[in-house]
């Protein structure tokens, strides 16, 4: 028998955008993906996925964005400043990769 394979919609709903923030301030990195299923939504920090589990001040929120608590920048200690994206999984599906927003910390 053959297989049909139906199309199964997959998409961002809102990808986040480069964004200037300062020292201190709380910021968020909206992303929202859509598909039947609930997408799994993860976030690369400079091509790395972060590990918001263990992590105080970034956190998931219920609609896929990124919330950074506090901005740290200092001279030698730029934790957040650099390029995010949005992974977004579906199980039996794959995955899709969000547009690269960039994190600016502007100084003093």
């Amino acid at each position: 028998g053959s297989l049909v394979r139906t199309f199964t919609p997959f998409y961002f709903l809102v990808e986040p955008v480069d964004i200037l923030s300062v020292r201190g301030a709380s910021v968020i990195m909206n992303c929202s993906a859509y598909c039947e299923t609930s997408p799994k939504i993860e976030w690369k920090k400079d091509g790395t996925l972060l590990n918001l589990v263990s992590d105080d001040r970034r956190q998931l929120l219920p609609d896929g964005s990124l919330l950074i608590n506090s901005v740290v920048h200092s001279k030698h200690n730029k934790p957040d400043e650099g390029y995010y994206q949005c992974v977004a999984t579906v199980e039996s599906l794959g995955t899709v990769v969000s547009r690269t927003a960039k994190l600016t910390v502007a100084g003093k």
